[in-house]
C-alpha cells in the first residue's frame, strides 16, 4: 500500500489505491483527488496511519536568507503561540491598531515556509512589502495592479489571487489572509480551496459577515484561536480612548422632508408585506426593484431619505465647532464620497476616497503625520488595514451598522503616544433611522454579531 501525492488544477491527486478524507474517486484519471485546502489534514492521515506516501505537491520558488526579526508584545506572542499549538491554522482577531501585521511577519520568520499573503487593497500590498523589507530583510514578489512576479514570499490581492489561483496553488506553505472576512466571499473562497498551503493564518479585528460566510473558517482557514479587542489592549499597547455620541436635529425643512420620504418607503412595505428582518429581505427589495416601478420608487425614497439623516446641516455645523476649538490632528470619517467632497471644499480640508490616486494619498497622510495638515476627510478608504499616521481625535459623521467598521475607524485613532487620550465623536441625526442603526450596531458589536441591514 503506497500513496504520491501531486497538485494539479486546484486539487490533490492521490495516485495508489488507497482513499482518505475529503477525497473522491475520479475515474478519469483512476486515482483519488481532493480539494488541495486539505492537503495539510491528508498528510495528517496518511502520518497517523501509517500509510507510506511520496510527496510531490510543493513546488516553492528559491528561498530567500531572512535577515531581521520581529519583535512582539506578550499579547501578540500568545497569540502566535495558540495559532502555532492549533497546527499552523486559525484566525488571529485583533482590534485595529493592535498589530495584527507584524504576527503574520513572525509567522514567516519562525516556519521559514514560503508564503503567499492575501490583502484586499493594492495600498495594503505596498504595506506588507514595506514591512517584509523593513523587518525581514525580504524582497516580496507582487501580485497585483499589473505586477506579476511569484517569489518565495509573495503579497496578492485577493482578486489577483482569484485570478491565479491554479498556478499560485503548489507554491506556498504559509498562507496569511489579511482581513481574513474577504476570504469568505464566494470567488475568493474557490480561490483558498485551490490553495495547498497547508500553514493557515487569517487576521482580522472581527471575522463576522453580515451574510454568515464566515461560518466557513473552520474548513478554509481554522477557527478563531485567540481574540483580543480595544479594550483589552487599551491604555498598555494602545492608547486609552473616549467614545462621545452627540445627537443633532435636522432642520424643519429637513425632517420633513425625511418623513416624508420615509413614509413613501414604508408604505411600499406595508403595501407588500414585507419586513426588513434580514439582509437576504433587502436583497430581496432590490432585486424587485429591477422590473417592479413602485419598488424602485420605494427603494429611492428610503436612500433619500437616509441621505438627509446622515449629510445633515447640523453634522456640519458641529464639525465647524470642533474643527475652531481645537487644534488636534482629526480624521473626520462619511458613508458616501459625495459628503467627503463637500466638506472638503467647505472647510479646505484634503480628502481621501478610493478615487485619490496612490501618489496623493501618500502625500496626504505624510503631511498630516508630520502635523502640516491637521485634518483629512475620507469615506470608507481608510477604514480597513491602512497604516494610518496618528491622530487625537476621530469624527465619525456617517456610517453603516457594521460593528467592524465602527472598531476599523476607533483604531485609527488609537496610537500609543505619552499622555494621549484618544476622542472618537459619533454624530447622529436624532428621530431618524440613523439613530437606531447607531444603536444596533453598538449592541451587536457586545453580542459579537453581524448587522441587519439599513
Amino acid at each position: 500500500m503506497f500513496v504520491r501525492l501531486t497538485y494539479s488544477k486546484g486539487t490533490i491527486l492521490l495516485e495508489g489505491d488507497v482513499s482518505t478524507p475529503y477525497a473522491q474517486w475520479d475515474p478519469r484519471i483512476k486515482a483519488y483527488r481532493a480539494p488541495a485546502c486539505f492537503y495539510g489534514e491528508i498528510l495528517k492521515y496518511l502520518r497517523r496511519s501509517r500509510i507510506p506516501f511520496e510527496d510531490d505537491v510543493l513546488k516553492p520558488p528559491p528561498a530567500p536568507p531572512i535577515r531581521g526579526g520581529v519583535e512582539l508584545y506578550p499579547y501578540q506572542r500568545e497569540a502566535l503561540r495558540r495559532w502555532m499549538e492549533n497546527g499552523g491554522r486559525g484566525v488571529v482577531c485583533i482590534a485595529t491598531a493592535g498589530g495584527k501585521t507584524f504576527i503574520g511577519l513572525k509567522a514567516v520568520e519562525e516556519l521559514r515556509q514560503s508564503t503567499l499573503i492575501l490583502v484586499p487593497t493594492l495600498a495594503l500590498v505596498d504595506q506588507w512589502v514595506e514591512r517584509l523589507r523593513e523587518k525581514l530583510g525580504v524582497e516580496a514578489g507582487v501580485l497585483g495592479g499589473g505586477e506579476r512576479e511569484i517569489r518565495w514570499v509573495t503579497v496578492s490581492t485577493y482578486d489577483s489571487a482569484y485570478i491565479h489561483a491554479e498556478e499560485l496553488g503548489d507554491k506556498f506553505g504559509l498562507l496569511i489572509a489579511d482581513e481574513v472576512h474577504h476570504i469568505f466571499a464566494p470567488g475568493y473562497s474557490q480561490a483558498a480551496e485551490m490553495i495547498a498551503a497547508p500553514f493557515r493564518l487569517g487576521l482580522t479585528s472581527t471575522l463576522h459577515r453580515a451574510d454568515m460566510r464566515h461560518l466557513d473558517a473552520p474548513r478554509l482557514i481554522g477557527g478563531v484561536v485567540y481574540e483580543a479587542g480595544h479594550e483589552e489592549l487599551a491604555g498598555k499597547y494602545v492608547a486609552p480612548y473616549e467614545h462621545k455620541k452627540v445627537f443633532v436635529d435636522l432642520t424643519p425643512e429637513e425632517k420633513a422632508e425625511y418623513e416624508r420620504l420615509w413614509a413613501a418607503y414604508k408604505a411600499y412595505l406595508v403595501m407588500q408585506n414585507l419586513e426588513m428582518r434580514s439582509e437576504e429581505d433587502f436583497h430581496r427589495l432590490i432585486m424587485l426593484s429591477a422590473y417592479d416601478q413602485k419598488a424602485r420608487e420605494a427603494l429611492l425614497a428610503r436612500n433619500r431619505a437616509l441621505k438627509i439623516a446622515l449629510n445633515s446641516e447640523a453634522k456640519m455645523r458641529f464639525l465647524a465647532e470642533k474643527l475652531r476649538e481645537s487644534g488636534e490632528k482629526t480624521i473626520i470619517f462619511t458613508l458616501h464620497n459625495s459628503l467627503v467632497y463637500a466638506i472638503s471644499r467647505r472647510f479646505l480640508i484634503p480628502a481621501i476616497t478610493h478615487k485619490t490616486p496612490d501618489a496623493e494619498r501618500r502625500l496626504i497622510l505624510q503631511r498630516f503625520k508630520s502635523g502640516e495638515y491637521k485634518a483629512i476627510v475620507t469615506s470608507q478608504v481608510l477604514d480597513e488595514g491602512l497604516d494610518v499616521p496618528d491622530a487625537e481625535r476621530g469624527i465619525i459623521l456617517s456610517g453603516t451598522g457594521s460593528p467592524r467598521q465602527y472598531i476599523q475607524r476607533l483604531g485609527r485613532l488609537l496610537r500609543k503616544s505619552e499622555g494621549k487620550v484618544a476622542l472618537l465623536f459619533e454624530v447622529v441625526s436624532r428621530e431618524t433611522k440613523e439613530a437606531e442603526i447607531s444603536r444596533r450596531r453598538r449592541r451587536t458589536a457586545n453580542l459579537g454579531a453581524a448587522h441587519a441591514p439599513l
